[in-house]
Formats: C-alpha cells, structure tokens, sequence
C-alpha cells in the first residue's frame, strides 16, 4: 500500500516538475518575442545595404546583424570540426581501450574538466593569445581559430563521455559477435559499435553545438569585437550573435536599440533551433547508411 502511495506521489510530483519546466520556457519565450518582434525586419539583418548585394559578399553589411550570423556559423562549424573527430576518438579510447587507473584518473579529468567555467577557458584562450603573439613576433592575435580552438576544449568532454557512455552500454551480446566470428576489435569498432551508438552519440554533438553558440565569456576574450565585419580568414577578428547581444544589453542607449538586441536573441534562438534540425537529420541519415551499408 505504502510502495503504491509513494510511486503515485513520484509520478505526481514528476509530472508537476515536467509542467512548471515548460511553462517556465514558454513563458520566457513569450517575453522574449513580445520585446523582440517589432524588430524583425530585413533591416535589422543587412541594415541599408541591398540583401542581395550582401549575400554576394559586394558590399560591407556596418549597420546589421549579418556579420555577426555568419561569424557564429564560422564559429560553430570551425569548433565542432575540431571538437567532434578528437572527441569521438577520445570516447573510443576510453571506452575500449583505457583499463584500470588510468581510465579512473582520466574519468575524473573529463568530469573535472565538465564543470569548468567559460570564463576560466576564455583566459586560458587568451592566455595561448599572448603566448603565440610574442612567439610569432605579434603576427597572431585574438581571432576566429583561437576562438574555434578555445570552444573545441570547452565541448570536448561531452563529447568524450557521450561516445564513451555510449559505446560501454551497447549490448553485450551485439558486442561480442563480430569478434565471435572473427572480427578484429577495429572492425568490431566501426562496424558494429559505433552504427550502434550513433544516435546516442550525437546526443553530446547536439549539446556541445548548442554550446558553442550561446557562449559568450569565451568568444569575448579570444576574438569576438563588435565591428569587424565579415572575417576574411582565421585569422582575423570577427562578430558573433552571444557577444552582439551581450553589447546591446550591456550599452543600448534606447529602446530602440534594445528592441534590436531582443531581435537578434530571437534570430539566435532560431539559428540554434535550424542547427538542431540538421543535426538530427544527419544523426538519422548516418544512422540508416552506417546499419545498412
């Protein structure tokens, strides 16, 4: 009677908790559309230039927000191209080939290494800024790479674990086939474990995405500034959505310029929610060509 009461009570409470979680997001949704909506024009994106004639690279976009969208998608491609290949091969590593203390020790690294602030890896980023600009005689500087770089490390151990985790609770039985029937553990590897794992392990590229594009502490210490423009390599400074909003809300003048900053948080939200779609697109694509090749 007591064990049915309780479990009752549990789903009760799980299901009130389950509520006030989407009321409270869609209530911060609400907000943030009713302060941003009368911004979303075409000229909050490109400003006086012609859109056409922007996204054709002709002219300079200095009074929108179109730098600082393609400087996030730079951003967030550059960042994941590193973080996702150390990442996947780091979980493989631990999962199937770290035994004993060392796995310990590392287990601890990556959960120590979770739990760091932004703002810690933003210095560290700045940091490698000053130590290659006196050793390369002033010729890097705060830029696109050091920012890609610096968000890699900050992502890398979700993804480590995520693949990790994966990889360790994939079924024993899946598991011991291939190399019951002669499969090497590399074979076993990329033929069985990984198609198996993969939806599992998108989950931390999925995570680790939306990271990159939200952080700010990071970007503004290691590259981000509020009029660069396009970013004509890796090398140069560029604009981001995180650090444009944290500006305007930081030094708007009026609301106006406010309204324009609740604009570009909503345009962000909407960069984020494309980036998800995609990336669960790829996740089932890859999942169908990696089980049925």
């Amino acid at each position: 009677m007591m064990g049915r009461l309780l479990e009752k009570s549990i789903a009760v409470l799980s299901w009130i908790a389950g509520f006030l979680l989407i009321a409270s997001l869609l209530l911060l949704l609400t907000y943030l559309v009713n302060k941003g909506w009368s911004s979303l024009r075409v000229s909050l994106i490109f400003g006086d230039t012609v859109p056409l004639d922007a996204l054709l690279l002709k002219r300079q976009v200095f009074d929108g927000i179109f730098p600082a969208i393609v400087g996030t998608l730079f951003l967030i491609v550059g960042s994941m191209f590193i973080a996702i290949p150390v990442g996947i091969a780091g979980g493989i590593y631990m999962a199937e080939y770290c035994r004993g203390k060392m796995k310990s020790l590392l287990n601890l690294a990556f959960d120590i290494l979770a739990g760091v602030p932004s703002i810690i890896v933003g210095l560290a980023g700045l940091l490698l800024t000053i130590f290659l600009n006196r050793t390369f005689h002033g010729q890097i500087k705060t830029c696109l790479l050091i920012s890609c770089v610096s968000l890699a490390s900050l992502v890398l151990p979700y993804i480590i674990r995520t693949t990790q985790t994966a990889l360790e609770t994939v079924d024993p039985v899946v598991r011991k086939t291939a190399p019951a029937l002669g499969a090497s553990r590399l074979q076993n590897i990329t033929m069985v474990l990984l198609p198996n794992s993969i939806s599992n392990i998108f989950s931390g590229v999925i995570l680790a995405t939306g990271r990159c594009a939200e952080d700010t502490a990071v970007i503004m210490l290691t590259g981000a500034v509020a009029t660069a423009g396009l970013p004509r390599s890796i090398f140069d400074q560029y604009e981001a959505l995180p650090f444009y909003i944290y500006y305007i809300s930081s030094q708007y003048t009026g609301p106006d310029e406010l309204a324009q900053g609740f604009g570009a948080a909503i345009i962000l939200l909407l960069l984020c929610t494309g980036l998800l779609v995609s990336t669960l697109w790829i996740q089932r694509r890859l999942s169908i060509i990696l089980l049925y090749r």
